[in-house]
């Protein structure tokens, strides 16, 4: 005998949520999205410049609060007066410049793909979404970015289709959802 029925593929495993945590399910869906948009097309690659932004605005403004920390220990307070002014005011500035870049560009924006055709050029994927504090409609929006511009298919679900009762999230439903929205943008370069 063997045991086929416990098999599972390697890399893929269930995964089980609280049903009722809004946030828990909006991640579980966002990863199980991620998955199905990268595993299931080796021409796409995980673009991180979006994290990496984020990244480095981080970094600087934890800089800038070691510095004041550091010049601060080595002149106390009189002596370090401009030090900390600047210090605070960088700080500031960084975490203003990083609020912008979260709220306006990134925009729930989880994962970003780069496809290189044949002939040179390249796409870019950006999946993002949104789902409401209270609320069980998961909004998917994937966006695609070519030569011929900004395209976007959007798909307003509840949660409920994708996860069962007993909060397996259910990969092949939102492959199903991904799929469509991911051809339903592909045509659509060739009709226009």
């Amino acid at each position: 005998m063997s045991n086929k029925k416990e098999e599972k593929p390697i890399g893929i495993e269930v995964v089980k949520i609280n049903k009722w945590d809004g946030s828990a399910v909006k991640h579980a869906l966002d990863d199980a999205v991620k998955n199905c948009l990268l595993c299931d097309r080796p021409q796409l690659k995980e673009q991180f410049g979006l994290i990496n932004t984020r990244l480095l605005l981080c970094s600087l403004a934890v800089g800038v609060a070691v510095l004041a920390h550091g010049w601060d220990y080595t002149h106390p307070f009189p002596q370090s007066r401009p030090v900390l002014l600047f210090s605070v005011i960088a700080y500031f500035a960084l975490m203003g410049i990083l609020t912008l870049h979260t709220t306006f560009r990134e925009k729930g924006t989880f994962v970003v793909a780069l496809q290189k055709n044949g002939n040179n050029t390249t796409r870019t994927w950006e999946a993002s979404s949104d789902m409401k504090k209270y609320d069980d409609k998961y909004t998917l929006i994937l966006s695609v970015t070519d030569a011929k511009g900004v395209r976007e298919a959007s798909s307003t679900k509840s949660c409920a289709n994708f996860i069962d009762a007993n909060g397996v999230v259910l990969d092949n439903l939102v492959a199903n959802e991904v799929n469509r929205l991911f051809n339903s943008l592909s045509s659509g370069k060739k009709d226009e």
